[in-house]
Formats: structure tokens, C-alpha cells, sequence
């Protein structure tokens, strides 16, 4: 099976995928539903009072104030069209609202997520700030790549954290794919360099590069990125492919910050929102994808390799408004 193959395979998610990003997302929907039971309480019809409510609820589960009041406008619209609409209606019109707002945003239709045709090495650069699970990301990447019969090889360009380089031969070594490093507190270009050129040589189909997780010097970090990819463009014109940006769900709007900070700094492509699992800040994903023209392509919802799932609108909607 080819790299493209794989993620055409992923279009949908089968039952055990599905019955994962039910259970990751279960915090999020206890929070939410538990509010809005709370706010409908004694009251039969969707009124100002309801909708000032479902506001603060949007907003407090991190689905991002200007997105939050684009749902409440056309809620307000339904219910001045509809002239009467119930709380036990609520959830379908939620329902709806959301899924329609996500539809309209067609960089994230997962038909259209993965451009790789017979690219070949395809080159992952992933960039992200530290503690947002970004070398976990990259070895569960890497093992559902190999696991489809693809050559992957890493390069361990987070030279200057502690251990990151380790972390990543540990996975190399866990998931069976080569990693290509020169040990701590080396150029992360010559690392970049090194790993593709391997992985061109050995007639690899997929690079994925780590890169160092700072941002308190947004100037060298800029010139760090800008000189990965210059090295890697000597062997492949187009490269990096993907510029994969990891964000840690559980931090909720800290992540809208981030992602705007790093595309400052660089170009990127694609979103990876991790450890939803353990937060009931899951709404943050409905407001990234909304806010931000860049793909949300990954989500982590589980400590497993397969609990890091290809995004699908359509599922992660269906599993929010499933009731736990």
C-alpha cells in the first residue's frame, strides 16, 4: 500500500476509531452538556436568556469567541425564522450550526487533506513548542506510515532540548524506522541535510524532520526553519511538503496563540492538535478550524499509536453531540 493509498484508506474511521474519539472526547462532552443541561433547566423555548447561556458555555469549553458568535447569529437567524424553537431542540440546532460551519471551510475536507500523489521522498518538516507532544506525534506518524508498508526515516533536528534527540531514537527504535541524528546541541540543517539525503539514496517515501520547540526568540527560530528547508531544497526543489504545526488541545486558547506565533515565524500547512483526551477544552478544535485557514490534518485522542486519527469533520461532530 503507498503513502497516498494509506490516507485514502483513512477517509473514514472504522468502530475502534471511532469508539476512541468517542471515549477522548468525553471530558469535553461532560463539560459541555453538563453546562448546557444546567442553562435549559425549567425553561421551554430558546430565548435571549438561553442564548446569552449557550454563549458563555461556547466560550468557556474554548470554541474561541469570534466562532462562538458566528453560532449564536445563526441560531438568533433560526429562531427568528422559525419563530419558536424548544430546549430540546437545542442540540440538533447545534448540531447542525457547527457541522454547516466546519462544511463551509473547504480546506478541511479530508478528501483534499493529502496531496501526495507519487511524491517521493515526501518531506514532513513539524515544528511546535515544547510539551505539546510534538516527538510523540512524530513516532506515531512515523509507525502508521511504516505500518502501511512505507520506508520512513527521521531526522532529529530538536538539538538543543534535553533528550529530544533520545526520545526520537527510542521511537525509531520502538516503531522500526531508521533516525538519522548528529547527538545534542548540533545544527539542526546539517541534521535535515543528513536525513533526507539518506532517505533520497535508500528510496525512502516519507521524511519526517523534527525541529527544535522554542519561541522566545522568534528572529532565530525564523532562520533556523529558513535554513532547514534551504538544505533539504537542494535535493528536492519543493520540499518540505508539509510544514506540520503540533498543538496541545489541553492548553485551549493558548493554542490559537501559538499557532498565530508560529505562522509569524513560518509557513505552515497543517495542524496537529494533541492530548484531547485528558481535557475538556475539546471544543478548541472546532474553533481552530474554523478561525484558521490551515487544515487541521491530525488529532491525539488517546495514548495509543492509532489514537492519533486523521481529522474528519464530519466524525469528530457526530462523537461531540454523541451524549455520554
Amino acid at each position: 500500500m503507498g503513502l497516498f493509498d494509506f490516507f485514502k484508506k483513512k477517509e473514514t474511521l472504522n468502530t475502534e476509531e471511532k469508539e476512541s474519539l468517542d471515549k477522548g472526547l468525553e471530558k469535553t462532552k461532560e463539560g459541555f452538556f453538563g453546562k448546557l443541561s444546567r442553562a435549559v433547566v425549567g425553561k421551554s423555548k430558546v430565548d435571549e436568556d438561553v442564548l446569552d447561556e449557550l454563549e458563555e458555555i461556547l466560550i468557556s469549553s474554548d470554541v474561541g469567541v469570534e466562532t462562538t458568535v458566528k453560532i449564536i447569529r445563526r441560531i438568533e437567524e433560526r429562531v427568528s425564522r422559525d419563530k419558536f424553537l424548544t430546549t430540546n431542540e437545542l442540540d440538533v440546532i447545534l448540531r447542525e450550526e457547527i457541522a454547516g460551519l466546519l462544511s463551509e471551510n473547504k480546506t478541511h475536507d479530508v478528501s483534499n487533506a493529502f496531496q501526495m500523489s507519487d511524491i517521493k521522498p515526501y518531506v514532513i518538516m513539524v515544528v511546535g513548542v515544547n510539551g505539546v507532544g510534538k516527538t510523540t506525534t512524530i513516532g506515531k506518524l512515523a509507525s502508521q506510515f511504516h505500518k502501511a508498508g512505507n520506508k520512513v526515516v527521521l531526522g532529529a533536528g530538536d538539538t538543543f532540548r534535553a533528550a529530544a534527540v533520545d526520545q526520537l531514537k527510542l521511537w525509531g527504535n520502538r516503531v522500526g524506522v531508521q533516525v538519522i541524528d548528529h547527538g545534542m546541541n548540533t545544527d539542526p540543517a546539517a541534521v535535515a541535510f543528513d536525513a533526507v539525503k539518506q532517505a533520497k539514496e535508500q528510496g525512502a517515501d516519507v521524511v519526517i524532520i523534527d525541529t527544535a520547540g522554542r519561541l522566545h526568540n522568534k528572529v532565530n527560530l525564523m532562520n533556523e526553519l529558513s535554513k532547514i528547508k534551504r538544505v533539504i531544497q537542494k535535493f528536492i526543489p519543493d520540499a518540505p511538503h508539509e510544514v506540520l504545526l503540533v498543538l496541545d488541545g489541553s492548553t485551549g486558547q493558548n493554542a490559537f496563540i501559538q499557532a498565530q506565533e508560529f505562522t509569524k515565524v513560518t509557513e505552515v500547512t497543517a495542524l496537529a492538535i494533541t492530548k484531547l483526551d485528558g481535557t475538556a477544552k475539546g471544543g478548541v478544535v472546532i474553533g481552530i478550524s474554523d478561525q484558521l485557514k490551515i487544515p487541521v490534518k491530525y488529532i491525539g485522542v488517546g495514548e495509543k499509536i492509532e489514537d492519533l486519527q486523521v481529522f474528519n469533520k464530519k466524525e469528530f461532530v457526530d462523537s461531540f453531540f454523541k451524549r455520554v
